[in-house]
């Protein structure tokens, strides 16, 4: 036995799925597109929470920034300041602590600087004489300049016979300051 259909039947089945085939693809690209955008949405909460936080700490980020550059101007000079010009003052301001610790100064000289990152490093050589405590009493004293004053090698050497058991040294520093380029 064979099932017929009528014609119109055949044509409303067929227009049936035609109309009913691109709205089964288009509901799919839908839910997909829906489940993407949660994906989404989910993977951005997190970030979007932080962000609020921040927000949220305006102030007390603005205020920890003000202290951190007032910490910084401790170890740094400003930029406003020729680099020339810093290292001439800071040369003269070594060569007056280290006499004043008692080291009569050799030489001293202002080296070309170098930029790191966003520093400029302007690099200072020191030769001087004197006696063991004279120069504790140098290093001491340039561990408290502000600006910091950086040491960044340093040579001892004793030299000649000792007098009266104390015994003369030779020192060569090489001392370095921190400049802002911005």
């Amino acid at each position: 036995m064979r099932l017929t259909f009528p014609k119109e039947t055949a044509a409303v089945l067929l227009l049936a799925c035609a109309v009913a085939l691109p709205l089964a693809i288009g509901g799919v690209y839908v839910y997909q597109k829906h489940q993407w955008a949660e994906a989404r949405m989910a993977e951005l909460a997190p970030r979007h929470a932080r962000l609020l936080g921040i927000e949220a700490q305006r102030d007390n980020l603005a205020q920890a920034q003000a202290a951190a550059q007032e910490r910084l101007a401790l170890y740094i000079y400003p930029a406003d300041q020729d680099a020339n010009t810093t290292g001439n003052e800071v040369q003269q301001r070594v060569r007056s602590l280290l006499t004043a610790a008692g080291l009569q100064i050799a030489s001293s000289q202002v080296l070309p600087l170098k930029e790191e990152k966003s520093f400029e490093r302007i690099p200072l050589s020191v030769r001087a004489e004197g006696e063991m405590l004279a120069v504790q009493g140098a290093l001491a004293g340039l561990a408290e300049q502000k600006p910091a004053i950086l040491v960044d090698a340093m040579v001892v050497q004793g030299y000649g016979a000792p007098v009266n058991g104390v015994q003369r040294l030779s020192v060569q520093l090489s001392l370095s300051v921190l400049r802002s380029r911005s």
